[in-house]
This record gives C-alpha cells, structure tokens and sequence, in this order.
C-alpha cells in the first residue's frame, strides 16, 4: 500500500512539473510561467512575480481581423511572455451585435471558459481555426463543433460546452467593457496600432525599443 501510494505522489509531481514546463521553453527564462484564469474569465500568461509590462489583449473569437493579427504575432507574444519580457492577458470578448456573428461568438466565448489552463491555449488555436466564414453571413461554431475543437485541444469538456454553462457569465462580463471593436491591444493601457499587427514593431513597442504608436 505505500509503495503504492509513493508511486501516486511521484506520478502526481511529475504532472505539475509538465504544467509548469509546458510554458516554460529552454535558453528563455528560468523562473516559472504560467497561464491562470482570473474570475471574470481572463487569461494571463505570465511568469509568477514578474513586473513586466502588461498587454491587454481583447478579442472576439468570431472576428476575422482578430484571425489576422492571432496569426501574425501570436507566436511574438507567447513567445515574449515565455521569455518573462511581457504579462499577456487575453480577453475574450463578444463586440457584435447582429445575426449570425453575435451568437456565433457567445458559443466560442463560453466554450473557451470551460476549457481548462493547460488546453486553452491549443483550444484558441482551434477557434480561429474553424471561424465561421464568410464572416456575417455563415453560422457556426456550433457546441458540436466546439466539444470536437475541445477534444482535439486535450480537454474534455464536452457537458459544460453543450451546455453554454458560461455564456451568461461570457456576456455579463463583456457589458463591462467599452470597446470601438476588435482586436484591440493595450501596452500599459496605450492603445496599440499597427504595431499590433507587426510582429516585430510589436516586439520593439514591448521591449521599449521603439514607443507605442496611439
């Protein structure tokens, strides 16, 4: 029985050991990094204790601009919050107001907060992925759609993603945010502009090497 319950213990150190490193890559930063939910739904990628600059990342997973610039500098922004150089914190976000759109981004949303730390990052990448297209006219992200994209991230949470047991809460959340539209990116609460979408003009904004263009 103790031999048993040793093999338990060291099983279950090794996992969060991977957590841990799963954010962590080698030659980048030593100190620990990490991706945590806050309460209102959040994501923050950051190391633990670190005081880099902040960047406020508000999307709507529906929103093809939003596509654009994930795939344009979302590998400089984990990559620098991997480094410890910034704290990212993502927003999900649901800015239309018209049909299909609208309920298309509510199911993502919601999906996205069942989605557990250690998926949500892969589970993003598969929203953009099958965004529904063409934008304004084709609906989508259908809970179907969203349970496989789940699965195919590791997670298994296909109840709380038929069920949209967020999507209340997604959209409680977003009445408190004031937006002109998505994607919209803060550095120390200073509206980015096309840096936002230049990888290395981003990069030089975060890193100081070239200003925040308003």
């Amino acid at each position: 029985m103790m031999k048993r319950l040793v093999a338990v213990a060291v099983a279950c150190a090794t996992i969060v050991m991977l957590g841990v490193l799963a954010f962590s890559e080698p030659g980048e930063s030593s100190a620990e990094v990490r991706l945590t939910r806050q309460l209102d739904g959040s994501m923050v990628l950051a190391e633990r204790g670190g005081d880099a600059p902040v960047l406020d990342v508000y999307e709507d997973f529906d929103c093809p601009v939003c596509k654009e610039m994930h795939a344009k500098v979302d590998p400089t922004i984990q990559r620098l919050a991997r480094a410890g150089k910034v704290k990212v914190v993502f927003h999900a976000v649901t800015i239309f107001r018209d049909e299909p759109m609208r309920s298309n981004s509510v199911r993502a949303a919601a999906a996205a907060r069942c989605v557990p730390e250690a998926s949500w990052l892969a589970f993003r990448d598969e929203l953009y992925a099958i965004q529904p297209a063409p934008h304004g006219v084709a609906s989508g992200f259908t809970v179907e759609e969203l349970v496989q994209a789940a699965r195919k991230a590791g997670a298994q949470v296909d109840a709380c993603v038929r069920g949209q047991s967020y999507a209340d809460s997604h959209l409680a959340e977003t009445a408190k945010v004031r937006l002109e539209g998505t994607p919209t990116l803060l550095l120390d609460g200073k509206l980015l502009g096309n840096e936002a979408f230049d990888p290395e003009a981003l990069e030089r904004a975060i890193t100081g090497g070239g200003g925040v263009t308003v």
